[in-house]
């Protein structure tokens, strides 16, 4: 497929990053201590997760990426600033003595997740302000904003940040997380799952009703756009002039995990070089269908993007 020059296309992404620690091994006996499986590990990797994964999947593109977060003064945060320089990534990270750097540690056996642990604390309100002031420095240097919330507290200023992004001309394309999405008010588009759309608006009994919930939540929120993710019902985009359907592009779902990253780091890639939603959707659509056929937090390269069957 066709796709527009991504090399001067500048994405600034802010939010909640973590490491994704991978332990693979096999599964032969159970634990005579416990009647829980014994994994004997042969292997383990480690990738970029949250909203370090949406940077390292709009860098995969070919696009610049500014990648601003906080992480623990710890051995994952210095994981993570090396795995961001492999990536190709411009990471600001801000050090807070006070917390430990998020981890995902997932068990996995015969391609099987047997366990997930997570470590994570929420970051001071010190070093949160000169994340803004950051922000409010590096904003006007880039093409389009992503703000990827896991709900660990470093967007605790996203108000005020989509406010500055807005004020200088920014689009602002927000992952959104809980049950409270006053806080994404007058971004220019969230990108909800049906599950997360689901737990903010409530159940639907047709597609009718779907749309008029998406349309009625867009307006109350003052955006120009609402992408519902869908599984295998592909995505939709609503947005006043009213809405487009793109069916799922996934050959075979093998993990779903961190798909929704890749979905709005295309979107937000294609948006900073100037391409229209509607086409942005479609690039979207086609990136997240490759990654859920990879496992674990994984990317869609442009490469990827361009030998894909229409």
């Amino acid at each position: 497929m066709s796709l527009p020059p991504f090399s001067d296309a500048k994405v600034l992404i802010v939010g909640d990053v973590m490491l994704d620690r991978y332990w693979f091994g096999d599964v032969d006996r159970i634990s005579p201590e416990a009647p829980v499986p014994v994994i004997k590990v042969n292997s383990v990797e480690e990738r970029a997760g949250g909203a370090a994964n949406v940077a390292r999947n709009v860098a995969s593109l070919g696009a610049k990426a500014t990648l601003l977060s906080v992480v623990g003064m710890d051995e994952p945060g210095s994981t993570l600033e090396s795995l961001m320089r492999t990536e190709g990534v411009r990471a600001l990270f801000h050090r807070d003595a006070g917390i430990s750097t998020t981890i995902k540690l997932r068990a996995v056996a015969r391609h099987q997740q047997l366990l997930r642990i997570d470590f994570e604390t929420q970051p001071s309100f010190e070093i949160l302000e000169s994340v803004l002031a950051d922000f409010s420095r590096e904003v006007g240097h880039t093409d389009a904003v992503v703000l990827s919330d896991y709900g660990k507290g470093g967007l605790h200023h996203i108000e005020k940040m989509i406010a500055i992004a807005r004020e200088a001309g920014k689009p602002v394309f927000v992952d959104p997380k809980g049950d409270d999405y006053a806080r994404y008010r007058g971004a220019t588009m969230i990108t909800p799952n049906r599950s997360e759309f689901r737990q903010v608006a409530g159940s639907w009994k047709s597609e009718k009703e779907l749309e008029e919930k998406a349309q009625n939540l867009r307006r109350q929120l003052e955006l120009d756009a609402l992408l519902l993710t869908r599984s295998e019902e592909g995505m939709s985009l609503y947005r006043e002039e009213g809405v487009l359907h793109e069916g799922v592009k996934a050959r075979e779902v093998f993990d779903v995990s961190g798909a929704g990253d890749t979905v709005i780091a295309a979107f937000a890639t294609m948006a900073a070089s100037g391409a229209s939603f509607a086409d942005a959707m479609r690039v979207a659509n086609r990136a997240g269908g490759i990654v859920v056929g990879k496992l674990g937090t994984a990317v869609a390269t442009r490469e990827e993007l361009e030998n894909l069957e229409e």
